[in-house]
């Protein structure tokens, strides 16, 4: 399967036909990203665009305009519905140049999703980083319920994740059930191991939550930030249209790499949102919606 490469301002993307997936981002040769291989099937979900839903839905089951559908269960061991049918879709180039790169892929209807939305991915590099975008545009004749998320697993540097330091611009967090990952209660992060306003070490906390109450500044950004002691980073840029945020210490159980990079993920809406309507987008026939990213090196 045939992959892109971009190049502009000391930085250096492929990204890949299936789910749209940042395969690769360096800039001046280091990796911003954790890396996929060349060729294959897409680990972890690095890098896939998760639509048109973000997260987890509960049993795969929801119900929209007073009906209920089900979808197919691809978290098996939690028995949940994750990151939506866009990532196992193969994309379309519609065009691309040395710097930039825009891929469009069709989703549904599909079993459970008897909507119609086209999606545009478009990628762009300068010498602020990588900007990225999604456009949902609803080409079919129902309202669709619709989320999106990128997932990108940072590298700040050489030190084990362990060693980088974290800022996350969050006073609240989503406590979910142990087994499930489901929502249980928004939660302050004062006082809280979670609570990264002060960028600190991240240490062997395990975080695999969705944060809220992001503190946007006078711009409408909100910015991630993660540092190796080192002196090299890479953050993680995005605007008033996504007010939640996975993180994800991407922990893993021997003999699988275990901690390899930092999954940030800025989410328009929580997970489980089908279910809780909660910042849910429904969008109309004939109407688009847009969400835009950035990654930068720090």
């Amino acid at each position: 399967m045939n992959e892109y490469e971009i190049r502009a301002g000391g930085y250096a993307a492929v990204i890949t036909p299936r789910g749209a997936a940042l395969r690769e981002l360096l800039h001046r040769g280091r990796d911003l990203i954790v890396p996929s291989p060349a060729g294959g099937p897409v680990p972890d979900y690095r890098g896939i665009i998760a639509a048109p839903w973000p997260n987890r839905i509960a049993d795969g089951t929801y119900s929209f305009d007073g009906e209920m559908h089900r979808l197919p269960i691809n978290e098996p061991e939690r028995k949940t519905s994750l990151h939506g049918l866009a990532f196992a879709l193969d994309w379309t180039l519609n065009e691309q140049d040395g710097g930039s790169l825009t891929l469009v892929c069709t989703v549904g209807p599909a079993a459970g999703y008897p909507f119609e939305l086209e999606l545009q991915a478009q990628y762009v590099l300068d010498g602020n980083g990588l900007h990225f975008s999604v456009t949902a545009s609803n080409v079919g004749g129902a309202t669709a319920p619709y989320g999106v998320c990128p997932h990108p697993y940072l590298v700040a540097g050489p030190a084990p994740l362990d060693d980088w330091i974290l800022e996350i611009p969050a006073g609240a967090f989503l406590e979910v059930t142990p087994d499930r990952l489901l929502p249980k209660e928004i939660r302050a992060v004062e006082g809280h191991k979670f609570d990264f306003r002060a960028a600190r070490a991240i240490g062997a906390i395990e975080i695999d939550h969705a944060f809220t109450d992001i503190a946007f500044d006078g711009d409408g950004q909100a910015r991630v930030l993660v540092r190796d002691p080192g002196g090299t980073g890479v953050g993680l840029a995005w605007d008033r249209k996504c007010r939640w945020l996975q993180i994800h210490t991407a922990d893993k159980q021997p003999p699988a790499p275990n901690r390899l990079g930092l999954a940030v993920e800025p989410m328009t809406c929580p997970p489980d949102a089908f279910n809780s309507d909660q910042d849910l987008v429904e969008l109309k026939p004939g109407t688009s919606h847009q969400a835009s990213w950035r990654i930068f090196a720090a």
